[in-house]
């Protein structure tokens, strides 16, 4: 490890999102912003949410600015430059990396919520699992889950890295805090970095415990042969 890997590793390990959330309630500078989504991608590999380049993080630090993951990164060995700022079009205004495929996910998320300020895509593995079997995370089993995440719905599935993505979400981002995306993974927003990652683990929790109370297993549903022909490219 180079003095400068050490540098970036200590910066993530001393870094406390949940305490910079608290110092900047609306927007966050940019440079925290950079910080805490390379503090939140750790969290997120570190907890098996996601596995080699899978998920993205994206945070609003201005109106109509966003920074975000790259492509093909692992979300626990990201460092600031790899990080791409852009606005709500899709237009790359800082970075050199390639952007997210699912960057349009994110933007929707903050055209559909004037509220939102993070969001976050991961593939935890229970909540995953729901996806996949087309099941939303809807009982109330758990008071903590009521009072603070709600009803967890299941968007359609939609070709991963495809503007149908985005339209899949729309219609749940303003009511709800995430939502199943079938056959794929999970997506949560908040009005803060914290509270968008503190909402991706409530999604896995609540899931694991549906799982647990005999929700789980049931049979997946199977991607269409069109899809799969797509996906193969």
């Amino acid at each position: 490890m180079t003095g400068e890997d050490r540098k970036d590793s200590d910066t993530r390990g001393a870094y406390s999102i949940e305490k910079t959330d608290r110092l900047y309630p609306d927007y966050l500078p940019e440079q925290e912003a950079r910080l805490g989504i390379l503090h939140a991608g750790k969290r997120l590999y570190d907890r098996g949410y996601v596995v080699a380049n899978d998920g993205n993080i994206s945070c609003l630090t201005a109106p109509g600015q966003i920074w975000a993951t790259p492509t093909g990164v692992s979300k626990g060995f990201m460092t600031e430059e790899m990080l791409i700022k852009s606005d709500l079009e899709g237009h790359i205004l800082e970075g050199t990396w390639a952007p997210s495929t699912e960057l349009m996910m994110h933007m929707r998320v903050y055209k559909e919520n004037p509220g939102a300020r993070a969001a976050i895509h991961a593939h935890s593995p229970v909540a995953t699992a729901f996806a996949c079997a087309g099941i939303p995370l809807d009982l109330p089993i758990l008071a903590e889950a009521v009072a603070m995440q709600g009803h967890v719905p299941l968007a359609p599935f939609a070709l991963p890295g495809t503007p149908a993505v985005a339209e899949s979400i729309a219609p749940f981002c303003l009511a709800y805090t995430g939502v199943l995306l079938a056959n794929h993974g999970v997506l949560t927003w908040g009005a803060s970095l914290s509270e968008a990652l503190y909402r991706m683990e409530r999604v896995e929790y609540y899931a694991h415990l549906l799982m647990l109370t005999g929700v789980l297993p049931q049979p997946a549903k199977l991607i269409s042969p069109e899809n799969i022909a797509k996906l193969r490219g």
